[in-house]
């Protein structure tokens, strides 16, 4: 049997977005519920059909989740902060998922400034408690 091949700007079904992008058919499913950007054309009968442009948001979603160790939150964040065509970006390979990690870097400088000053408040306290 000869497997047809498409043009590079026709749309998938969801066997093919799946081949393609190496997920289950599931995955996409699951990710359609958790990121809201993730919305396929539905035909009669709800029969999903991708565009180019759901492909590479859900290669971006893919890459980091699998590749870049992001959290599904984590991502649910970049989608929020950065938007939609920012993961579409990155599953293109135009932007390097490191720049998408501004606000996770953000945080863990800011966790590691309030346990330093957890240390203080507790070392404070120790001089209180023994004073009294």
């Amino acid at each position: 049997m000869t497997k047809i091949t498409k043009e590079p700007t026709a749309f998938r079904t969801i066997s093919e977005a799946s081949e393609e992008l190496g997920v289950a058919q599931h995955v996409l499913r699951h990710w359609e519920d958790v990121f809201s950007p993730v919305r396929p054309m539905r035909r009669a009968g709800g029969r999903r059909l991708y565009r180019v442009q759901d492909i590479e948001l859900l290669r971006g979603i893919k890459r980091l989740l699998h590749e870049e160790g992001y959290t599904t939150k984590g991502v649910q964040k970049i989608l929020k902060s950065d938007g939609a065509d920012h993961v579409a970006a990155i599953g293109r390979g135009d932007v390097a998922p490191s720049s998408a990690g501004t606000a996770d870097a953000n945080t863990s400088e800011l966790l590691k400034e309030l346990e330093g000053l957890l240390a203080d408040v507790k070392s404070a306290r120790n001089v209180i408690s023994k004073l009294v």
